[in-house]
């Protein structure tokens, strides 16, 4: 089991997706939700749903690793990716973005901040919101639908994901840990953000 003395642990859970036993907090509580929601209300497979990838972030020398809620697959490619994070969903729009833009060597194409109660849809290619609300998180058809595969998945340029890394790790890395340096590591400050 994870430690974590960011988030109070109440037990372990099992995973719904994997099958994996997980620290039981707050956080990994709407978490499944959200992977039970994709499942049973949206009709993805478990199989097309990534969860926890871990991708690096870099900022000129510096680097942290961030983990990827889910990543919701349609045919060969991710075509959304869906973030939780607890509280604001406006804060969060400008780092998601920026994230998927560098999963893969393509723009991700639908990218989804959840805080578990609410959520925020965004066209990853123009950056607008397209939707909002829990229930608004493109079920199988519906994500279908907004796949349009001459235009969305475009190849995303090193100059563009270099900017892209630097913003994702400034939002989500740089600073993002509140307690001192000497009770934690930066990766037990970003893993579960």
């Amino acid at each position: 089991m994870e430690k974590n003395p960011h988030h109070l642990i109440m037990g372990e859970l099992t995973d719904y997706l994997t099958g994996r036993t997980l620290a039981d907090t707050h956080d990994e509580r709407f978490r499944q939700k959200i992977a039970r929601h994709l499942v049973e209300v949206c009709g993805y497979e478990k199989n097309q749903i990534e969860s926890g990838k871990q991708i690096t972030v870099r900022a000129g020398a510096k680097t942290g690793l961030l983990k990827m809620d889910f990543l919701v697959g349609i045919g060969e490619k991710t075509a959304m990716m869906i973030r939780y994070a607890p509280g604001s969903l406006v804060t969060r729009r400008l780092p998601n973005l920026a994230l998927s833009r560098i999963v893969f060597l393509y723009q991700i194409p639908v990218v989804v901040t959840c805080n578990g109660e609410n959520a925020e849809i965004i066209d990853g290619v123009t950056g607008k919101v397209i939707g909002q609300g829990f229930d608004a998180i493109p079920d199988k058809t519906a994500l279908t639908g907004l796949i349009h595969p001459s235009a969305s998945f475009p190849q995303v340029s090193e100059t563009l994901r270099d900017k892209a890394s630097r913003i994702a790790y400034a939002c989500e890395v740089d600073g993002a840990c509140p307690c001192d340096t000497d009770v934690c590591t930066l990766e037990d400050s970003v893993l579960d953000r």
